[in-house]
Formats: structure tokens, sequence, C-alpha cells
């Protein structure tokens, strides 16, 4: 039993000797590693000019040698902190369809229909506009606050009650006594929802669907009431046909020079075929910077139709009127 015991454990120790010399025998030296590590780093590289380097399919735990496994954890860590190129992100503006009746302001037919239609009286500064502001009948307070505020931010602007009148009477008395525009605001449910503009003597009439309205007490770090200078008024986004027409129609509701004294601002932004009303105080803090102030009333539009001539709901003639396409 003892002779045994002795001859395994000498075969033991001689495999292990045995074991010890191969390992020493497999090591390689430091320099052929060191090439095999360049040569690595130069076909990564390589493939990262020609844009074919791809992440490996495997670990970098799998690397036994030490130093290439320490190498490839920096060359990776290095490609994690090169951030890829932001993408363009996808918004309804960038991924709309081109609309074709998107015009040049500087065309030839442009500027003949912009001498002859409507408003050339008012471009060429031979009438100043004057504007008469009423609602439907019977008005609630919601909707009378709305009127006023509107005529504090147009200039010879003027409220007047319904009173059971018919648009088609009110119109040539609006005519007689001078007034350029009629402003209609309609109501339901005791809140502002429609809002009809016409331009006198000739037209055209626009039907506007008016929401999101907040007064200027509903608004929070609103600035002082709006003075009585004339405002500048922007105009963005009205490029297509129609557009065209309807900012021309927008442009004729203030006088022709504004008083750059009051610093005030009224803009109507097109947006996704919504028009977006807002009413600003400027100041400028220094060469760069400028600080605005809402003054209020803020609402969004959404024309509903165009018609040529005065308001006529049974025999007008419509320009354009918008089609609600239902899907079924």
């Amino acid at each position: 039993m003892d002779s045994t015991k002795v001859t395994t454990s000498e075969s033991v120790s001689k495999k292990k000797g045995k074991t010890k010399k191969l390992k020493q025998k497999i090591k390689p030296d430091e320099a052929p590693v060191q090439e095999m590590e360049q040569a690595e780093i130069e076909v990564t590289e390589n493939k990262s000019e020609s844009g074919a380097c791809f992440p490996p399919t495997f670990s970098v735990s799998e690397i036994k040698n030490k130093q290439r496994r320490h190498a490839m954890f920096l060359k990776l860590k290095e490609e994690k902190r090169k951030a890829p190129p932001k993408e363009v992100p996808k918004t309804i503006e960038n991924q709309r369809i081109y609309d074709e009746t998107t015009v040049n302001p500087e065309d030839e037919e442009v500027a003949f229909d912009e001498g002859t239609d409507e408003f050339s009286a008012y471009f060429n500064r031979l009438t100043n506009p004057k504007v008469l502001i009423t609602t439907s009948d019977r008005p609630r307070g919601r909707t009378v606050r709305f009127c006023e505020q509107l005529a504090t931010m147009i200039p010879h602007a003027h409220v007047y009650y319904r009173r059971g009148l018919a648009l088609k009477r009110v119109i040539p008395q609006c005519i007689s006594r001078g007034f350029t525009y009629l402003m209609v605001i309609n109501e339901d449910r005791k809140v502002p929802n429609g809002l009809v503009l016409c331009h006198l003597p000739d037209g055209p009439t626009a039907h506007f669907k008016v929401s999101s309205v907040r007064l200027r007490k509903e608004m929070k770090r609103r600035g002082k009431d709006p003075t009585e200078h004339v405002p500048e008024v922007i105009l963005n986004n009205f490029t297509t046909r129609l557009g065209h027409s309807i900012g021309r129609m927008f442009a004729a509701l203030f006088p022709h020079d504004p008083q750059f004294v009051g610093r005030q601002v009224a803009t109507f932004h097109n947006q996704r075929d919504f028009i977006f009303f807002r009413f600003h105080r400027y100041i400028f803090k220094n060469e760069k910077k400028v600080g605005i102030q809402e003054l209020g009333p803020r609402f969004t539009l959404k024309l509903r139709s165009l018609q040529k001539g005065t308001f006529d709901s049974k025999f007008g003639e419509y320009e354009w009127v918008h089609k609600v396409f239902l899907n079924f």
C-alpha cells in the first residue's frame, strides 16, 4: 500500500512539472504581442476610415491575453465616447408635402394681382383703416371683453352692439360712415368660437374658427395694457396664393406707418394652416439681447371659407372652402 502511494504521488509531481514546462514554452515574448496589437489597431483604423467598422461579435472578456484585452477595452471605450452625428428629427413641417400653390412675391403675375386687388387702395396709401367690431345677438361677458380688448389693440377700432340687426343692413351703414372693415365675433356656450372679417366696400369676406382664446387677466406675467401707439405687424409663413391674400387682409387692419416709440408688435404666425396671434411689447437690453413681454389677448384662427364681395350667406360666390375628409 505504501509503495503505490509513493508511485502515484511521484507521477502527479512529474505531470505538474511537465505542465509548467509546457506553459513556459507556450508563453510568447513581449515583442510579437506588441506587433500583433499594432497590426490589429491599424486594421481597425483602416476599417473606421472606410466606414466598414462594425462592433465585434465576441466579448472582450474572451481574450485571454491581458495586454490585448486591455488594449481592446480602451479602444472600444474611445469609440463609445465619439458620439454619432445627430439625426434631423422628423416633424410635421419637414415631412409635409410641398404645396404647389406657393408663390414668389417678386413674380410679375403676383405683382399684377396685388396692384388690382381689393387691398390695392390701402397699400397705395389712398385709404386709412377704420374697423367696426360687433358681436352676435345677446353676447355674454367674455365675448364683450374680448371685443373691447381687440379694440384697444387695433387702432381706429370701434365697438358697437348688434341689437338684432342683420349683417346685410349693417354693411351699408358701415360703408356710409367710412369704415373699411367689419369684424363680427360669434360665440357658442358663452365662449367666442367664430370670426367674420369683411373688407369694405368690395370684399372679400373671410370666416375663421376661433379657439384658445385667453384674455389679459387669464395670462401670467403679462405686461401693462397696450398704449395708443400704432403697432408693428409681422406676418409669418403666408407663402401660398391663398395665404398671400389672407396676409394682405390682416395687414390692411393696421395703419401704414407704425410708431416705433410704443415698441408694440402684432404677430400673425401661420403654421399647419392655423394662424396664431400674439401681441407683445419689446425692449432692447443691449446690442444683442431683446426682452419681450406679452400684452394679450391671444387666440388661434382657422380659415373656414373665403368669399368674394361682402357677406352674403345665400348667393355669395366662394373662392375657397375648407373641405373635411372623413375616413370610414
